[in-house]
């Protein structure tokens, strides 16, 4: 009797983006320099929304531009694609969409002029350009002004025109950075709604670098990046999780002093950041009650809540993320 034939291995798909022990140093005045990114190892898989969260200054927008083939890093390596960035720059910007902070679009012209340009610059010609023009126009719900100056739209509108035209010779991969910035809240939410939109009718792997709790939530992995160190990575709800419940945030005239009382008595060890005492626990309704009842008179405010990725980042690097300074 034969034995059967063994079962074909199952192909392992390589991750979009492979970074390897990446760090980068800004060269200033006097020769002095700045370490932006040091020593960043991480791997983003195809058709992931991945969020690097980080305080302004933290290195995620060095990060974004170094994908972008914009920077060549100081040490280490990046592959997008199974292609190396440093190496093989023209092959990997034709796999990319982009989108910075700043608008890349040319006010003076139209919206179906600054796409019609784009095509061009990626080798698109003739009717097949012009069809894509049309299907990102009526995607994007901005068909009714394509002959109109960009400089005459709407913040929103032109966030809109700006992901069709990083999208228009159909990337494999489309970079985000703070895309929202200058966005009111309605209109930020109109633009996570279109890329949710964009992702179900396209294959395509996201990168966004955001200081926003809220974008980063969104995410299917977010890295958490401080000093230009990574310092956690997981999907928001592990992220949450790994804090061991629900957070107690505590206001006292001495945050110290009564840090060292609650250690006494109830043997648990609050942390202080930016001035209050923050616990976490399993059962912070009880923990809360012995709070008040031990301490009441010393407390002048006590909040509970669910966990944030603003938690997170405070236990991993003693600061919040809303009020972490850049490197000086």
């Amino acid at each position: 009797m034969t034995s059967p034939a063994p079962s074909p291995q199952l192909a392992v798909r390589p991750p979009m983006i492979a970074i390897e022990e990446l760090s980068f140093r800004y060269r200033g005045r006097r020769r002095m320099e700045r370490v932006a990114l040091d020593g960043i190892s991480l791997a983003i898989e195809t058709g992931e929304l991945f969020g690097l969260l980080g305080p302004n200054g933290s290195g995620k927008s060095t990060l974004i531009r170094i994908l972008a083939t914009l920077l060549t890093p100081a040490h280490g390596s990046v592959t997008v694609a199974g292609l190396d960035a440093a190496s093989r720059p023209d092959a990997v910007r034709r796999r990319l969409g982009v989108a910075f902070q700043s608008p890349g679009l040319d006010g003076k012209l139209t919206v179906e002029e600054n796409l019609r340009f784009q095509g061009l610059l990626f080798g698109m010609r003739g009717l097949p350009l012009e069809r894509r023009i049309s299907e990102l126009l009526e995607r994007f719900a901005v068909a009714e002004r394509r002959h109109e100056y960009v400089e005459t739209l709407s913040g929103g509108l032109k966030r809109r025109v700006e992901l069709a035209k990083a999208l228009l010779h159909a990337p494999a991969l489309l970079l985000l950075d703070e895309p929202s910035t200058g966005l009111d809240p309605a209109v930020r939410l109109e633009f996570w709604n279109t890329l949710a939109m964009l992702r179900q009718a396209e294959p395509l792997t996201v990168v966004v670098a955001t200081h926003l709790m809220d974008e980063a939530e969104r995410c299917d992995r977010v890295a958490l990046i401080d000093h230009g160190r990574l310092v956690a990575l997981d999907t928001p709800d592990a992220l949450k999780t790994e804090l061991g419940g629900d957070v107690i945030t505590i206001e006292a005239a001495d945050a110290e002093a009564l840090a060292g009382r609650i250690v006494q008595r109830l043997g648990v060890h609050p942390r202080i950041a930016e001035g209050a005492l923050r616990l976490e626990s399993r059962d912070a309704m009880a923990l809360a009650a012995s709070l008040m009842a031990g301490f009441g008179d010393q407390i002048r405010a006590i909040r509970l809540g669910k966990p944030t990725l603003e938690d997170v980042f405070l236990a991993r690097t003693g600061r919040r993320l809303v009020d972490a300074e850049p490197h000086p």
